[in-house]
């Protein structure tokens, strides 16, 4: 797939609106350029002209708007391919643009969702006049423990309450006229205490006290104090408002993959243009190995994140509330991409040295935001805890179940909204992951790692865990990396082929994945509650890749054939 380019990106995929669209969003970015990008990010002030954009272009309207909300309008839907491109390419010029999207995200599912037809109305009227949505979840002393909220709600005798309160980390509160909100009430126990309903910013009994962090975008602190709440501002109560806070945040972490594909795009195009065009003792400094090895492997590295997000948008668009496969996909896209984005930009590093650290550079936007993408909207910590959940019937009882097409055409991805309760995510099935492998396991380094797979499926049997290693989430999380690479890879060569990727590109990517399986698996050896039967299967799975130097020469040729064919216009 090729790197993203927006001075020669079409955006053909998309319907002439959304095409329209997302090329304005690279117009608006490229018409503010890259002096005055990186001085607004340094100096942390707020983006009154990207409100500006969003309210002219209405985008977020457009995307984010259910058909059955757009009243009669045929352009807007809750469009998930739209959405991801508006993730990627915000993420390319600053994840901190994203992040006035990515919240309204989260607020949006939970109103949505609701049965409030007054709320959605003034959702839907909110996007078209060009505003942002807050979510009012986390708290100082709490953080996301739903259990543990100080916000509380008094009865007022007329069906709504009295809201008082403190809420932290809470993204667009400086300006967001709907803030959907958490809360527990005074006068119930246990699960049935919990609402969500709707705030106002502007309100005068709502106290806006800070922006928590550095930053252009606002993740703010407010206080409310004896907030009137209308029986007409209630979203959800009792159990359903704990599943919607979770089903919430099953549409919201979507986006960050995306966006961290987009930053590390960005930061490539600047590393290889400074490294081809840097002379160091005579050669430019892609001639160096070490530097071809870090740019080679991050090239497919970012392939591969690219391959699977983009088959996973085919899953998260064909899902209904019987078809739930998309919350595992969801959850790797969430855990692994970010991490794999993560590592892909410290590695450039190394090669664009300290040229990622001058203030007119993107990189270091990008390396200062960088580590936020695996840990918001739960850590990866917490989305491989959940992917975990899935294992069982991922790997041992496999169903047949309806093929997923391509999803690109302007549709309406309404099932978000449907989705059932929290509980019962084992019971989630699958297909078998094996076939996505039969195209391509004469390639050496697939078949290879085909065997580490199948090695890993038999790992449960030849080397069960201990009772005391099933409580050990430190144990089980070094299980879950080795299990995730396991439909990590059947996304990718889903998307390999359809998309007609290069076999050569694929079996290099695979190269890296044999590489990567065999750390996992000494991890796991490593592991000081590891017992001799898991060390031995460790040693066992663990292997060399099969290298291929003409294969390396045509890649590391395609690399460096990005050079100067990108720079943000100054």
């Amino acid at each position: 797939m090729p790197l993203f380019n927006p001075q020669t990106e079409t955006f053909a995929e998309f319907d002439p609106k959304t095409r329209e669209l997302l090329r304005s969003v690279v117009e608006f970015f490229e018409t503010k350029g890259k002096r005055a990008l990186c001085r607004d990010a340094h100096a942390g002030v707020w983006y009154d002209d990207w409100m500006r954009f969003l309210a002219d272009s209405r985008i977020l309207a457009y995307f984010a708007t259910p058909r059955a909300h757009a009243q009669g309008d045929p352009d807007k839907r809750w469009d998930t391919a739209f959405i991801s491109k508006f993730n990627e390419i915000t993420g390319f010029y600053g994840s901190q643009y994203w992040y006035a999207w990515g919240v309204s995200t989260l607020g949006l599912a939970v109103i949505w969702q609701s049965g409030n037809d007054k709320a959605h109305q003034r959702a839907a009227e909110e996007l078209d006049r060009g505003g942002i949505i807050g979510f009012g979840l986390s708290e100082k002393e709490h953080g996301a423990d739903i259990y543990a909220t100080d916000m509380l709600l008094t009865p007022d005798g007329s069906g709504g309450f009295t809201a008082t309160g403190g809420k932290y980390y809470i993204g667009n509160g400086n300006v967001a006229r709907i803030v959907p909100v958490i809360g527990r009430r005074t006068d119930l126990a246990g699960p049935e205490a919990y609402v969500w309903f709707v705030a106002d910013s502007a309100h005068p009994n709502y106290k806006l006290v800070k922006n928590v962090i550095h930053g252009q975008n606002f993740v703010s602190a407010f206080d409310l104090e004896n907030y009137p709440v209308a029986a007409d501002d209630i979203l959800h109560t009792g159990r359903r408002a704990f599943d919607v806070a979770l089903a919430a945040v099953n549409c919201g972490k979507f986006n960050i993959g995306m966006v961290a594909i987009g930053m590390v795009e960005h930061c490539f195009h600047e590393t290889i243009n400074q490294a081809s065009n840097k002379i160091l003792f005579g050669h430019p400094v892609t001639e160096f190995g070490q530097v071809r090895q870090l740019l080679v492997d991050n090239y497919l590295r970012l392939t591969a994140m690219q391959l699977y997000h983009a088959r996973a948008i085919d899953y998260m668009r064909c899902s209904t509330p019987e078809d739930r496969r998309f919350v595992m996909f969801n959850s790797i896209a969430k855990m692994k991409v970010t991490r794999e984005a993560e590592r892909a930009l410290n590695e450039l590093l190394d090669v664009i040295s300290a040229k990622g650290f001058e203030k007119d550079s993107y990189f270091t936007i990008a390396r200062a935001t960088i580590a936020s993408m695996p840990r918001l909207e739960g850590t990866a910590h917490v989305n491989m805890a959940l992917t975990l959940k899935f294992m069982p019937n991922f790997l041992f009882n496999p169903v047949a179940l309806p093929p997923v097409p391509v999803r690109r055409d302007p549709g309406d991805d309404e099932s978000l909204f449907r989705q059932p309760g929290a509980a019962g995510l084992g019971k989630v099935r699958f297909t078998d992951w094996r076939p996505a492998f039969e195209e391509w396991k004469h390639l050496p380094n697939v078949a290879l790692f085909l065997e580490q797979a199948e090695k890993f499926v038999q790992l449960p049997v030849q080397a069960p865990p201990t009772e005391a290693q099933l409580a050990d989430l430190d144990f089980q999380l070094a299980v879950g990396e080795l299990f995730t690479m396991l439909p990590y890879t059947q996304l990718i060569l889903e998307q390999a082929s359809l998309s007609g990727t290069d076999a050569g590109t694929i079996d290099a990517v695979f190269e890296i994945f044999v590489r990567d399986f065999s750390g996992y698996a000494l991890s796991l050896y490593s592991k000081s509650s590891s017992t001799a039967a898991q060390q031995h299967w460790s040693m066992d799975v663990i292997t060399k890749p099969i290298p291929d130097p003409d294969r390396a020469d045509r890649i590391y040729t395609e690399v460096l054939s990005h050079a100067n064919t990108y720079e943000m216009n100054p």
